[in-house]
């Protein structure tokens, strides 16, 4: 359906009235923005309310979007009486073309070039390389879509180190995406664990989609383990205090990439691995760090 978007400036003090009135006559939305806004009147603000103009803006433009055939001359003058506003001009009506919103918001996903032989690619997409490791998943409300940089370390380093046949934790799974690419790079085995339910049906239903095998579970649900690998792409605090637990799901040998850390965190979080763990291994994407490491044989 085609639409209109109209454009009125009003005096900050008669915004919210008027902004009130015209979705009470038939706008779809109302959009307020500081009128100075691009010039030296401009005020920045920080948190501005989505609805309230801010004292200090002088003037606010109003951009309303109305259903086309929208009789918006009577529209405008109905809101203006409403807000106590006795001459309000028109700014500017512009038609809003029809279109596919669904695919303008898929078209900002395409798909991404982990590695040489690894790539994410949203459902609407053919993948780029059919030969090569290709993880089917759509950008969601669980966390982990491969855009960032923690999720992308992470893949990476999963990529140079599994063999094939390993056991895999990925403690805090968020979209399962790390465990899936682990099954997909030859992993024998793969537990997922999230403290958040939504992110556990999100990976079940994303390894579904991949045709892979792997269990993901609440913490309180997930079995004691023994992993050969183990990756957590979580935040710094949470992994230090985590990391008892981290030790012990690793099995001497093994391996854990511990992500979701800034580079002036890093030693921090390596000082509190290395009564475990060798840590011997750093990589570095956009200001993040991974930190990789080898479990000691128990004392």
């Amino acid at each position: 359906m085609p639409w209109l978007a109209l454009t009125l400036e009003v005096p900050a003090r008669h915004s919210e009235t008027l902004s009130d009135a015209l979705l009470e006559l038939g706008a779809v939305s109302v959009e307020l923005q500081d009128a100075r806004a691009g010039t030296p009147g401009e005020k920045p603000l920080f948190a501005e309310p989505a609805w309230e103009a801010s004292p200090t803006w002088e003037a606010v433009r109003i951009l309303a979007l109305f259903n086309e055939g929208a009789d918006l001359e009577r529209i405008v003058a109905a809101a203006a009486e409403a807000a106590g506003l006795p001459d309000l001009p028109i700014l500017r009506v512009e038609p809003v073309p029809e279109q596919d919103w669904v695919r303008a918001i898929q078209s900002q996903f395409p798909p991404i070039q982990v590695s040489s032989r690894l790539w994410i690619v949203p459902t609407w997409h053919e993948p780029p390389d059919v030969g090569a490791v290709n993880l089917i998943l759509d950008p969601g409300l669980a966390f982990g879509t491969g855009s960032h940089p923690t999720t992308r370390l992470c893949l990476r380093w999963l990529d140079s180190n599994i063999r094939g046949g390993e056991h895999v934790l990925d403690y805090g799974c968020g979209s399962g995406i790390l465990a899936i690419a682990a099954l997909k790079l030859g992993a024998g085995r793969a537990l997922g664990v999230d403290i958040d339910p939504q992110a556990v049906e999100a990976s079940r239903a994303n390894a579904a989609r991949n045709r892979v095998t792997a269990d993901f579970l609440l913490p309180d649900a997930a079995p004691e383990t023994a992993a050969d690998v183990v990756v957590a792409n979580i935040l710094a605090n949470p992994l230090m205090v985590l990391a008892p637990m981290l030790a012990q799901a690793t099995r001497p040998g093994g391996k854990i990439a511990l992500s979701g850390i800034l580079a002036d965190q890093a030693q921090q979080v390596r000082d509190c691995f290395s009564q475990w763990f060798g840590m011997d291994e750093t990589l570095e994407d956009e200001g993040w760090v991974l930190l990789a490491g080898i479990r000691r044989a128990q004392d």
